[in-house]
């Protein structure tokens, strides 16, 4: 199956931020634009890929350990930036981003001892993706609307295992189903 590890914002942000987002929508060159869905939004920690069914007994306790390793911290959804030339819009965050950046360090290292392969490690960015185009263009202006957004802050407190199931019905639009197929705790609690 196709997983990710991920925080998964709070309901209310994703309403504050969805806000913010149905303001981008509404700006010149956002119909050339693939808008993610809200129910989708999330901020990846490590990308997977296809894992081997008889590897995820041994990744979700690798991941069990990693969020019992960390404590929960404040996050907030916070500006935004772009990859490829405008190809990935996203939102950013602000708040505990070391505690952040080491889960997600914690969470590519559990990948790698459970024996899922991960290719070349990449430095973490955390960024929350709201577009995407498959063509490079110019993003000033949303991204000009991004800069001053600055959401609620929250605790993250769960580290999920998500599941991504691709489209397969070929409907142009058709987002991505995302499932978390394993939730922790961060701090052991609860």
């Amino acid at each position: 199956m196709r997983l990710f590890a991920a925080l998964l914002p709070p309901d209310e942000v994703c309403r504050e931020l969805g806000a913010v987002v149905d303001e981008l929508r509404r700006q010149p060159g956002a119909d050339g634009m693939r808008w993610t869905g809200r129910p989708g939004w999330h901020f990846t920690l490590a990308f997977y890929g296809e894992v081997d069914d008889g590897l995820v007994p041994a990744l979700s306790e690798r991941l069990e350990r990693a969020a019992r390793r960390t404590e929960p911290f404040p996050l907030a959804v916070r500006g935004g930036g772009q990859f490829g030339h405008g190809k990935a819009l996203w939102a950013g965050a602000e708040g505990d981003l070391a505690t952040l950046r080491l889960l997600a360090e914690r969470a590519e290292a559990a990948a790698r001892k459970a024996g899922v392969p991960m290719g070349e490690h990449r430095r973490y960015k955390a960024h929350l993706t709201v577009a995407r185009s498959r063509a490079a263009g110019d993003v000033r202006a949303f991204l000009d609307t991004l800069a001053g957004f600055t959401g609620r802050t929250w605790t993250v407190r769960e580290l999920c295992l998500v599941r991504s199931n691709l489209p397969t019905s070929g409907v142009a639009g058709e987002q991505p189903r995302y499932e978390a197929v394993g939730r922790w705790a961060l701090g052991g609690a609860g």
